[in-house]
């Protein structure tokens, strides 16, 4: 990818199990070199999306957690949506076994699309998936029914020295090649990458995380992310054995999950439709990990490759 590579993250909803006035259900979407990805698509999606003044159109990758209504109920509707805006192009849909015939299901109110679907089912504990310029690691987590958080890493190849081809007598035509990854052979010798690059560099990664307990998956697949976008589903502390006894998270065990993933952002979303001002119990979930936040629709930012030393 040419010129500065920008993903941009926009946590369209941040409710769980129903939305509410100001609060659409859970969803994310994130823009990649003219490429959107959507990961779950409760009821609302596609009108938060243009209440941020993003396109349904560019959307070329939907991922889902799992197949309770609140993540996927608005399948329907933006697909109907994105069909309307002249797409044409397929659209990759990922998710727990079952996708396809949960879709189909759907799909009886949205027969007609202008598009092809392909699907790509999640079995194993991890899968990795490499997808406009992504790459994505689906990883199962603590669920009462299969579910899955997805990493979203966007990957950044070594820099360019000269002083090092020179040093390996690389023939300067050969620069430009090796430096997209290219092997050459010239005069009889062969030329490799790593003769002109150094190692590969920190690239972005987010991680994101709903409907789950604490698990070990959940800590190391978002291991120095960028940002990590968890669910919390309770901020009231009483409700802790609520939290366990219906495999979700209270703000602090998101929290502990952040500190112990070394991230440098957490956003907190999929609150319970009784959490009204989330913010509330923001001062002892930063006395756990400091850098986090109560998220409220439309939350945005922009990760970018770290300025090289």
């Amino acid at each position: 990818m040419k010129g500065v590579v920008m993903l941009d993250v926009c946590l369209l909803g941040t409710s769980g199990m129903m939305p509410l006035p100001g609060r659409w259900l859970t969803a994310l979407m994130t823009r990649l070199s003219g490429s959107s990805l959507l990961i779950d698509c409760g009821e609302g999606t596609q009108i938060a999306i243009r209440e941020k003044g993003w396109s349904v159109n560019p959307i070329d990758t939907i991922c889902f957690t799992h197949y309770h209504g609140d993540h996927i109920s608005g399948l329907p509707g933006l697909l109907l949506s994105m069909g309307n805006s002249d797409r044409t192009e397929p659209v990759t849909l990922i998710g727990p076994k079952g996708l396809e015939k949960v879709v189909n299901s759907l799909r009886v109110i949205a027969p007609g699309l202008p598009f092809k679907l392909n699907f790509i089912e999640l079995t194993e504990k991890e899968h990795e998936i490499n997808v406009n310029g992504y790459n994505l690691k689906a990883f199962r987590v603590n669920h009462n029914v299969t579910c899955y958080g997805y990493t979203i890493t966007v990957p950044r190849g070594g820099r360019f020295y000269p002083e090092l081809a020179k040093k390996n007598e690389v023939p300067m035509p050969l620069w430009s090649k090796l430096q997209k990854g290219m092997t050459m052979e010239f005069e009889g010798k062969v030329y490799t990458p790593d003769m002109v690059i150094g190692p590969e560099r920190k690239g972005i990664k987010l991680t994101y995380c709903t409907d789950t307990r604490p698990v070990e998956s959940l800590i190391e697949n978002a291991k120095n992310a960028d940002l990590l976008i968890c669910e919390g589903m309770y901020g009231e502390k009483e409700k802790t054995a609520k939290a366990i006894e219906n495999k979700h998270m209270t703000f602090y065990e998101a929290a502990k999950v952040a500190k112990e993933a070394d991230v440098q952002e957490l956003w907190l979303t999929h609150y319970s439709p009784s959490l009204l001002k989330p913010s509330i119990y923001m001062k002892d979930v930063k006395k756990i990990f400091e850098n986090a936040y109560a998220a409220k629709d439309s939350r945005s930012c922009t990760l970018e490759f770290a300025a090289d030393e």
